[in-house]
């Protein structure tokens, strides 16, 4: 699902206008009328009261017109108020403006802080608020009667609809560039926008409603520009086959994960279960042979292979000969592993020789902060690297904050710079990939911020990319249904109490909720 900024939402609304030949007023009709039918699956107590539309001047104040008339034809009593001058409404708006008139419908005009306290005691006591104040073209912080606005429909406790977007966003960046609506439900029209779907803008939309407008999925998909993507169930679902009857493990992938170190061998079994459960056919953990007994008795499912280890039980150099001599599809490495000298020189080496698409992740990332130029990918074997902010801050030598607040800008610089795949974790995992594509994952909570849950997302990745030999597609798929088993997981546990294996647990149902909707829901 294509989100777009503002210049590309304006882009699509001029291809399908003279194009394709559907009139820019069908478009904002439509738009009135989804809106409408979102504020009834949600509101519908509310609109025993009175709603109260407030328009702006612009193609967001005409959707307010639509959403006003809609809803009295419909038996609803809305007042409607714009904020700025009558004369100054063009366009569209104007033309749907004019049709309230015909109507006799009376439009509040709003032109001054007096006109705004005036009127403000009416508008609160409504039981809906529509802000249609400002859409997708705002690109400065809103100022002096407009930040009285805000203000005093934020503090009225009144639920707010936004059209499009909470009116103070912009659609340019998920930044909070200013004083904006607080918004219970957000319609955004035709496409998502970053702020609402990325912090700190997020946390202003309320629940969000994507609403078809008219617009061809077509054009959207096909809008130059950088390309961001929410990643979807219904694009995801296409990626999984069914399972011939004769299948056998050898169809699906063998994976050999290089992970575990003294005191550190739960990791390599959380990644481990993390790939068996997302279907891998064969799953070998490569660990220092002191901590393999201890790996070995946790599970019996997968195989374990003895490595070389230094003196302080973490793997050793000379250990990258019998992991090349394995027989894998992918290799992951990574988790407890160590932070040693040895480790780095390791890590280093298994990128120069291995032949076959890496997996990395937790110290494989770290003992590469010191030299990071010799991660790179090569045309006949991907890398992808699943790091948190911290790993990525120490890989690119910046603060932790500049990688938070930047997620996509440092995510999409180093994968197409790199030719890698970056898997950047965190609320809103991002995923880059080499060729500039991004793609962020809705799913997931809090309760994921625990130990031992992005070896599990490790183990995921590598099993998925060993089955389908796709890196974006193996990406794609293990971030949505990590997510989405911490979902499950979340309903079941809650968020405080939440462990790295209750997420595994729901592995397969989340798989069969993105396979089967019809027999989960």
């Amino acid at each position: 699902m294509r989100i777009l900024n503002a210049a590309q939402m304006r882009e699509a609304d001029r291809f399908t206008i003279e194009d394709i030949g559907i009139p820019s007023l069908v478009l904002m009709e439509n738009a009135g009328r989804q809106v409408v039918a979102a504020i009834e699956a949600a509101y519908e107590a509310r609109l025993n009261g009175r709603v109260a539309v407030l328009c702006g001047r612009g193609n967001n104040g005409g959707d307010g017109f639509v959403v006003a008339r809609t809803l009295m034809q419909r038996g609803i009593d809305a007042a409607v108020f714009v904020v700025g001058a009558l004369s100054d409404v063009r366009g569209d708006a104007k033309t749907n403006l004019e049709i309230l008139g015909r109507l006799g419908v009376t439009v509040v005009e709003i032109g001054d802080a007096q006109s705004w306290e005036l009127h403000f005691s009416e508008i609160s006591q409504c039981t809906l608020i529509v802000d249609a104040i400002f859409g997708t073209g705002l690109k400065a912080a809103l100022a002096g009667m407009m930040e009285t606005v805000v203000a005093d429909v934020n503090a009225s406790g009144i639920p707010i609809v936004s059209i499009d977007l909470p009116s103070g966003l912009s659609a340019d960046t998920p930044r909070v560039i200013g004083d904006c609506i607080d918004a219970s439900m957000t319609v955004t029209l035709a496409a998502p926008k970053l702020p609402l779907v990325l912090p700190p803008g997020e946390a202003h939309a309320g629940d969000v409603v994507i609403a078809d407008i008219g617009i061809p999925h077509e054009v959207i998909d096909g809008v130059e520009g950088r390309h961001i993507e929410l990643l979807a169930p219904e694009q995801l679902r296409e990626i999984v086959e069914p399972r011939a009857a004769d299948s056998h493990k050898g169809d699906f992938g063998r994976v050999t994960i290089v992970a575990g170190s003294r005191g550190k061998t739960g990791a390599a079994y959380l990644a481990a279960l993390g790939a068996l459960r997302s279907g891998a056919g064969l799953v070998t953990v490569a660990t220092p042979s002191t901590s393999l007994p201890i790996l070995a008795s946790m599970g019996p499912e997968f195989m374990t292979e003895p490595l070389e280890e230094s003196p302080d039980g973490s793997v050793a150099p000379s250990a990258i000969e019998r992991v090349l001599e394995l027989r894998h599809d992918v290799i992951a490495c990574g988790p407890g592993l160590g932070r040693g000298a040895a480790v780095g020189e390791f890590v280093r080496a298994l990128l120069d020789r291995a032949t076959v698409p890496l997996v990395l992740d937790a110290d494989a990332i770290t003992v590469l902060a010191d030299d990071p130029g010799r991660l790179v990918g090569r045309e006949e074997r991907d890398v992808i690297i699943t790091p948190h902010p911290g790993e990525m801050a120490r890989l690119i030598g910046s603060p932790i904050e500049e990688v938070q607040a930047n997620r996509i800008d440092v995510a999409t610089d180093f994968a197409t710079t790199r030719r890698v795949y970056v898997v950047l974790k965190g609320h809103r995992t991002i995923i880059a990939t080499p060729d500039g594509h991004v793609y962020i994952n809705p799913t997931g909570n809090a309760g994921m911020a625990t130990g031992g849950t992005g070896d599990v997302l490790t183990g995921m990745i590598a099993a998925w990319l060993a089955q389908l030999l796709d890196a974006e597609a193996a990406c794609r798929l293990a971030v949505f249904l990590h997510g989405v088993a911490g979902d499950l997981a979340e309903a079941d546990e809650g968020q405080v109490g939440m462990i790295a294996t209750d997420v595994i647990a729901r592995l397969c149902d989340a798989l069969n909720r993105l396979t089967n909707p019809e027999k989960t829901n």
